[in-house]
């Protein structure tokens, strides 16, 4: 179920599947307390991120003994924790070498893994790998994706091939497995 949730949340449903989506959610209040959940944590992610400017205090020219260092941990931290948000939450851009490329997201929802990485055509079938989102068991990736048709799969743990569950257009791979097809600025 948790392929509705996020293809509800990414606006990936059409009028038939949401009109299924708030049925379900009606009868089944596990499934709506759990949709729930996920959507504020969707809010949560997409929140402007508020910056404010760090007060410094300005120590005298001696040597710092450990009471007093002790006191800058909470300015470390919060520089740390502001460093972090900025690397995971800024769109990834390389330079601009194809004009028609365009930023794709890719997410999925693999609580129990502790690594995650995606392989398809446009990383040359290269693990390439992933970001986990706090610790909601979402993982995601931002990459630039030229116009067309591309093949991928998600390696979870460096071993378990999984297609995207949101993408229902598949094909069989040549090693018995499955690969989701992605059609990028183009309608299908």
């Amino acid at each position: 179920m948790h392929e509705w949730i996020s293809m509800y949340i990414d606006d990936e449903l059409t009028m038939d599947e949401k009109i299924q989506f708030v049925e379900k959610i009606h009868d089944d209040g596990c499934f709506k307390d759990e949709t729930i959940e996920l959507i504020e944590v969707e809010k949560t992610l997409r929140q402007e991120v508020v910056y404010r400017e760090p007060v410094v205090e300005v120590f005298p020219q001696k040597r710092r003994g450990f009471a007093e260092w002790h006191r800058l941990w909470p300015l470390v931290s919060a520089l740390a924790i502001a460093a972090a948000v900025l690397f995971f939450f800024m769109p990834m851009r390389g330079p601009e070498t194809n004009a028609t490329a365009s930023p794709y997201r890719f997410v999925i929802y693999q609580p129990q893994a502790g690594q995650t990485d995606i392989v398809g055509t446009f990383t040359q079938w290269k693990k390439t790998p992933m970001n986990r989102i706090g610790a909601t068991g979402y993982w995601e990736i931002v990459l630039d994706l030229p116009r067309g048709e591309h093949r991928f799969s998600y390696l979870i743990e460096g071993v378990g091939r999984l297609p995207d569950p949101t993408i229902l257009t598949r094909e069989k791979d040549d090693f018995g497995g499955e690969n989701s097809v992605l059609h990028v600025g183009e309608k299908i």
